[in-house]
């Protein structure tokens, strides 16, 4: 059981020294997964960002995730494939379902990034960081979202998930690092002492300030 989500960092964080990682970027998923990459961060004195995954809801049943959409320039469409199949969806259907899902990707986007630009992960090391995983669904979209990007590698980093989820992981990741792999695995809130709700404001709290340009200066190539 980990004290609380900065413990759980922390403790990732001395594993993840010991892999010595080219280049690394620590990506956080929203909320949950900032304070634990906070913590990786600060450690390998490396970049943080975040990937921000928004769900592409069946028709008639919005759980049910026929795709993700994740944020990205452009975003990213990852399919669920055997949803889109089951439920015999053609393109003009699923592109939709993506227009539909998209203003609350921009929504969350505006919000949790405020003028922060996506940090460039071509060519280095992706750090994938959430606070858990039951059944790594999230994990694997922002994965497979990722890959496009031409990282060198991409390693996931999860204080706790049951086995079954980090072998699923292992195949689509380059490398999974994982300190706790129950057998009977239940929520997320029964592996920390302390496990609050975080709010919008407190995620962004830890997140480096957004680079402001001084007035007068003319933006560099390729910013926001």
């Amino acid at each position: 059981m980990f004290r609380d989500r900065q413990d759980a960092g922390r403790k990732l964080a001395g594993e993840l020294e010991k892999l010595g990682l080219a280049d690394p970027v620590v990506l956080a998923l929203p909320r949950g997964g900032v304070p634990v990459a906070a913590e990786i961060a600060r450690a390998l004195k490396a970049p943080l960002d975040l990937v921000i995954v928004r769900k592409v809801g069946a028709p008639g049943n919005p759980e049910l995730a026929v795709a993700a959409i994740v944020d990205g320039d452009p975003p990213d469409v990852v399919l669920n494939r055997e949803i889109v199949e089951a439920y015999e969806l053609d393109d003009a259907a699923l592109r939709d379902l993506v227009a539909r899902a998209r203003p609350e990707l921009e929504r969350r986007r505006r919000v949790y990034r405020a003028g922060r630009p996506l940090v460039p992960i071509a060519g280095k090391t992706a750090l994938l960081v959430d606070d858990g995983a039951a059944t790594g669904t999230t994990m694997k979209v922002a994965i497979r979202a990722l890959q496009r990007r031409s990282p060198r590698e991409i390693v996931v980093a999860l204080p706790v998930a049951p086995p079954e989820t980090i072998e699923e992981l292992a195949c689509e990741a380059d490398r999974v690092v994982c300190l706790s792999q129950p057998a009977r695995f239940f929520a997320l809130t029964y592996h920390y002492r302390d496990f609050p709700q975080l709010t919008d404001e407190t995620m962004i709290a830890m997140l480096p300030p957004p680079q402001r340009r001084a007035k007068g200066s003319s933006p560099t190539p390729g910013s926001l």
